[in-house]
Formats: structure tokens, C-alpha cells, sequence
């Protein structure tokens, strides 16, 4: 590994099969995990993503404890998807402690700034995530991996996770409403009526409740 000089928050020159990664996560078990795998340059001052696998595709990475402090990762997110010369990914930590704050994680990044977001149970995980992803842009160099084809395999099968958190709903009930309501927003605009078509009267209540209840605030650390 080598480490590069600071960076501002312009477009990162990222090597082929590289991944540069932001300076605090020198030493963690999400770039341990991924040595050997993948050459990691550290760099200080990248602003708000976490790892740059091209200088116009980034992951930002929330933790647990992100999610459990509050909203302040959010801001990050607003950052990137403004930026207008970056395309990211949301990866986010989803275990028995944070997955109460899931569902509004799901809906501000997905419904909200129309994000892809993968959760994981680990760091473990994310670098196996993280590996197949500079793997697919090593195979592919001319082409962002968030863009074309890739882009929409990862926001389709962000879409269907999204949709299995939803209360009631599940892995064998989420093709089946994804097929009627192609995207979250019709799915969220969806009547009750039309919800039973699909999953039944309780379900679909369910469903409605989750969409159209107020957001709870978070408490901030």
C-alpha cells in the first residue's frame, strides 16, 4: 500500500485495480480484509466519501454507529449526490443493534435522493462487496460500474431490498409488488385498494402505514 499526498474534494485519480480509500480507515478490518485483494492508497482530505474506486464512482460507508448516533451521515450523502461529477454507492451496516433505523436509512437514500444502498452485516462483508466492485470495473475499465448495466443491477437489487424491510412484506412478497409498482414512488403512492391486489388487506396496510407515517427523529449523540 502507498500513500498518496492530500487530496481536495475534486475528482481522485484512481489506478486501475486500485481503490482509494479515505485516510481514516488506515488500519480497520474493512481494508484489512481486502489487502492482497486490491492495492489501497490512503489519502487525507477526500471530503465525504469513504473509498473512490475511479475519480467518478465512490462509496460512502455508514456504520453502525453512524446510524445509531443520527442524521449527521446524511450530509454526506446530500455532498455526493449534488456533487455532479460523482456517482455513488451507499453501504451501510445493518445488524441486530442499527436495524431499527433502517427503514428511514432506506427511505431517504433510495426514495429521497434516488441512491443505491446495499446493506451488510459486517465489515467482513463489505469487503467482499467492495472487491466484486473494483472486480467488475477491472474487467470493464472504459465504463463507470454505476453507470449502464452494473448501475442497474445494483439499484434493482437495492430496490428489492428496500422493499423486503418494508413490515409484512419479505422476500417472497417484494417480486410480487415490485412487478406491479416498478419504483418506490409508486409504490408509496399506491392506494390501499391496489396494495390488497397483491399481498392482501393486512399487508397492504401495512405497507401504507409505512409510507405515509411520520418519520421519528432520530436522537444525536
Amino acid at each position: 500500500m502507498e500513500r498518496n499526498s492530500p487530496r481536495g474534494p475534486g475528482p481522485v485519480h484512481v489506478p486501475l485495480g486500485h481503490i482509494v480509500a479515505n485516510e481514516k480507515w488506515r488500519g480497520s478490518q474493512l481494508t484489512r480484509e481486502m489487502q492482497g485483494r486490491v492495492k489501497i492508497m490512503f489519502e487525507e482530505g477526500l471530503a465525504s466519501a469513504d473509498f473512490y474506486l475511479s475519480s467518478r464512482s465512490c462509496i460512502l460507508y455508514i456504520t453502525e454507529a453512524d446510524l445509531v448516533a443520527g442524521h449527521d451521515y446524511r450530509k454526506r450523502l446530500v455532498h455526493v449526490r449534488n456533487s455532479g461529477h460523482l456517482q455513488g454507492i451507499i453501504i451501510a451496516e445493518k445488524t441486530h443493534i442499527s436495524e431499527q433505523y433502517f427503514p428511514a436509512v432506506q427511505k431517504f437514500t433510495v426514495l429521497d435522493l434516488g441512491m443505491v444502498l446495499l446493506p451488510v452485516a459486517n465489515q467482513l462483508e463489505a469487503s467482499n462487496l467492495i472487491i466484486q466492485l473494483v472486480q467488475e470495473q477491472t474487467r470493464e475499465p472504459n465504463r463507470n460500474p454505476f453507470l449502464g448495466k452494473k448501475r442497474r443491477v445494483l439499484s434493482e437489487l437495492a430496490l428489492v431490498q428496500t422493499v423486503q424491510q418494508i413490515p409484512g412484506v419479505g422476500k417472497v412478497k417484494a417480486p410480487l409488488l415490485l412487478q406491479k409498482f416498478p419504483t418506490i414512488q409508486q409504490l408509496s403512492n399506491a392506494s390501499v385498494q391496489d396494495l390488497e391486489e397483491v399481498v392482501g388487506h393486512v399487508v397492504a396496510q401495512q405497507i401504507h402505514t409505512f409510507f405515509t407515517k411520520p418519520r421519528r427523529q432520530q436522537p444525536c449523540s
